[in-house]
């Protein structure tokens, strides 16, 4: 089924943070958000955890090439410049985010491609996840009193972090942030997200041998139903 260019959906950060957020968090950016860029108009959604790791508050800016392009470190602006080319497959990457506060944060940005009935590409969409380093000894208190619930189901959750971790060259706090957004976003369990991923994941890189873009298209379209 071809995809619409409709707004990304709300994320996760429009949700007060509890513990768990804001040990995942590095001050007010959250650790995941999304994106989508048109082609034909040169414009761009952002959602509000975007906007905060760029350093506004949401609805603060209006984002641009420009304005995204002035936010990148100044040894990644070439790459990403290249990276904004039409393609026709889904992509990942890093690059250093020079905030507005002049702050550096790293970021892994994860998208796929958006055509008409026709095949043609119109637009980029996906998400960026936060992989600063910045949780205190108190918070993370915090995570392990969280994630106490989910004990019985840890071994599955732990490998599909490993799976994203290896992937994606991520922290594990990244990795787990990565699983729990796309349960909020898609309303089931942590665990069912975790048990698609190990299911599907050796499938992918057998196919495409270390080809990341399976793992692309697999992350944007989790349901849920790996049980």
């Amino acid at each position: 089924m071809d995809d619409d260019l409709s707004p990304p959906d709300s994320d996760t950060d429009d949700e007060a943070p509890g513990d768990l957020d804001r040990a995942l968090l590095a001050g007010k950016s959250q650790r995941v958000g999304r994106f989508q860029y048109d082609y034909g108009t040169d414009t761009w959604t952002w959602s509000d955890a975007v906007a905060r790791m760029h350093g506004y508050e949401p609805g603060e800016v209006e984002p641009t090439t420009e304005l995204m392009l002035r936010h990148r470190h100044p040894e990644d602006v070439a790459n990403v410049t290249a990276s904004l080319a039409k393609t026709q497959a889904p992509f990942s990457g890093r690059h250093r985010i020079v905030t507005k506060a002049g702050d550096v944060r790293r970021v892994v940005v994860v998208g796929e491609v958006v055509k008409d009935d026709d095949g043609e590409v119109l637009a980029t969409r996906g998400f960026f996840v936060d992989v600063t380093a910045a949780v205190k000894e108190d918070v993370q208190k915090g995570v392990t009193d969280e994630l106490q619930h989910i004990v019985a189901h840890r071994a599955v959750i732990d490998q599909a972090k490993g799976m994203l971790m290896a992937i994606y060259d991520i922290s594990d706090d990244a990795a787990f942030e990565v699983m729990r957004w796309r349960s909020q976003e898609m309303n089931v369990k942590l665990y069912d997200i975790a048990t698609e991923l190990v299911a599907q994941v050796p499938g992918l890189l057998a196919v495409r041998d270390h080809d990341q873009n399976p793992i692309n298209r697999l992350l944007m379209t989790l349901k849920g139903e790996g049980r």
